[in-house]
C-alpha cells in the first residue's frame, strides 16, 4: 500500500457520517408559481386577442400587396376608387381622373386651390364657393381645348375676349361704361341692332370712315336734340332711289304783313327778308326759289338744268 492510498483510507474513515442527510430544494413554489403562471397566462391571451384585432383590421381595411382599401399604389402613383374624404391637408402634384369618369371636388363650404412659389409665398387662388367664384392672380386666362387659343384672358392692364364671335342674349343688352372699340357690330338674323346712349351723346369715330350698313331693313338715326352730319375732308353722299325731307316748314310772303309792320312803324329802317324754298331737281340738285303764293319747285324746270 502506497502513502496516497493509507492517507486517503484514513481520511475517509475519520468523516463523521450523518444518518439523516439534508436535501434543498431547487425551483419556484408556493404563491410565486402561481403568479408566474397567472402572467404567463395573461400574455398568452392578450397575443391572441391582439392577433385576432390585427387579422379583423386588415379583413376589414382590404388590406392587400397592392394598397388598403380603395387605394391602390401603382408605378404611375396612388390611385383611389371611389369616394375618398381627407380631414387633413393633401398636398400632391397632380390630380386626374379616369378616362370615362369626371373628376369631382366636394366640400360643404368651399373648395379653395392654392398655388405658392418656392418661398411659400401665394401667386394664384381659385376659390369655388356657393355665392361666387373667385380667381385671384396676375393673369387669368381661358383657352379653346384643341389648339390652346386664349378665349379670354385678364389682368391689371385689359381684358381680351379671343372668340370669333362675341354673343350677348340678354334682354336688355350689352351695357358700355366707357369706350368700346371693336372692328364690326351686328345683330343676329331678323333681330334689331339698337345703339343708344340714353344721357349722353352717342360718337363713332374711326380713322378710315364709318359705314352703316343694313341690308334687309330700315337705318333709323334718332335724337332729342340737333343731328349733325359733318366730313371735315369729304363730302357727305347720300345715293338712294328716293330722298324725303318730311315735315318741313313751308315758308311764304305777304305784302300785307310787312305794310302793316312798316306803317306801325314808319321809323323802323330794317331790310325785308325774303323767305326762300328748298328745291330738289330730278337729277339731285339742289336750288333756292322765293317763296310766294304758289310753289315755283313744280314749276321752274329751266332752273334745274342750270349747274
Amino acid at each position: 500500500m502506497t502513502r496516497e492510498q493509507y492517507i486517503l483510507a484514513t481520511q475517509q474513515n475519520s468523516l463523521p457520517r450523518t444518518e439523516h442527510p439534508q436535501f434543498y430544494p431547487v425551483g419556484i413554489y408556493g404563491w410565486r408559481k402561481r403568479c408566474l403562471y397567472f402572467f404567463v397566462l395573461l400574455l398568452l391571451v392578450t397575443m391572441i386577442v391582439n392577433l385576432a384585432m390585427t387579422i379583423w383590421i386588415l379583413k376589414v381595411m382590404n388590406f392587400t400587396v397592392d394598397g388598403m382599401g380603395n387605394l391602390r399604389v401603382t408605378k404611375k402613383g396612388i390611385r383611389l376608387e371611389g369616394i375618398s374624404e381627407f380631414l387633413l391637408p393633401l398636398y400632391v402634384k397632380e390630380i386626374h381622373s379616369r378616362k370615362d369618369s369626371p373628376l369631382v371636388l366636394q366640400s360643404d363650404r368651399n373648395v379653395t386651390v392654392n398655388a405658392r412659389n418656392h418661398m411659400g409665398q401665394l401667386t394664384g387662388q381659385l376659390t369655388v364657393g356657393a355665392d361666387a367664384v373667385e380667381a385671384q392672380c396676375k393673369r387669368f386666362e381661358v383657352r379653346a381645348s384643341e389648339g390652346g387659343k386664349v378665349l379670354f384672358s385678364a389682368d391689371e392692364d385689359e381684358i381680351v375676349i379671343g372668340a370669333d364671335r362675341l354673343k350677348v342674349t340678354g334682354t336688355e343688352g350689352a351695357v358700355f361704361g366707357h369706350s368700346v372699340e371693336t372692328p364690326h357690330i351686328r345683330a343676329e338674323p331678323s333681330q334689331d341692332l339698337k345703339l343708344e346712349s340714353p344721357t349722353r351723346s352717342l360718337v363713332m369715330e374711326a380713322p378710315r370712315g364709318v359705314q352703316v350698313n343694313a341690308a334687309a331693313g330700315d337705318l333709323k338715326a334718332t335724337c332729342r336734340k340737333e343731328l349733325h352730319l359733318q366730313s371735315t375732308e369729304g363730302e357727305i353722299f347720300l345715293n338712294a332711289d328716293t330722298i324725303r325731307l318730311g315735315n318741313l316748314p313751308v315758308g311764304s310772303f305777304s305784302s300785307s304783313s310787312s305794310s302793316s309792320s312798316s306803317s306801325s312803324s314808319p321809323s323802323s329802317s330794317a331790310p325785308r327778308q325774303t323767305i326762300y324754298e328748298l328745291c330738289v331737281c330730278p337729277n339731285g340738285k339742289l336750288y333756292l326759289s322765293p317763296a310766294g303764293a304758289g310753289s315755283t319747285c313744280q314749276s321752274s324746270s329751266n332752273i334745274c338744268l342750270w349747274s
